[in-house]
């Protein structure tokens, strides 16, 4: 079973220690199509739970990215500037950023796999 975390905007995330890696859904993923653009955050900045905190522009449409959790940008993921597309590869190359949580109580509130998939099927 996965070891991801899952908002309703399709916002992902993977916990490691206090650190947050965030990414988005390969549901978001197909939806945007290609993708030809990432804004992400800068390191250093703070956020609160919800907070729009990076885009993602496709051939189709531009997505803001919500943060899943509050804390602290700690890492972007750089290779994404040059290639976009990596998002679509795996969450291992595709995560957007870091974020060291300042509430690791924050992350009960979102879904398991199972509790995702579930809503997925709400969409439809």
């Amino acid at each position: 079973m996965s070891d991801l975390k899952f908002t309703k905007d399709h916002e992902c995330l993977r916990v490691e220690g206090n650190v947050a890696v965030i990414g988005i859904t390969e549901y978001a993923q197909h939806a945007l199509g290609d993708l030809v653009f990432v804004e992400l955050p800068k390191v250093g900045a703070s956020y609160k739970k919800g907070a729009h905190f990076a885009v993602v522009e496709s051939v189709k449409t531009a997505a803001e990215v919500y943060t899943p959790v509050s804390g602290e940008i700690v890492a972007a993921n750089d290779a994404l500037s040059g290639d976009p597309e990596l998002i679509k590869k795996s969450f291992e190359d595709g995560w957007l950023a870091k974020i060291k949580m300042t509430d690791a109580a924050e992350i009960a509130g979102l879904m398991d796999q199972a509790a995702y998939d579930a809503y997925l099927k709400t969409l439809d």
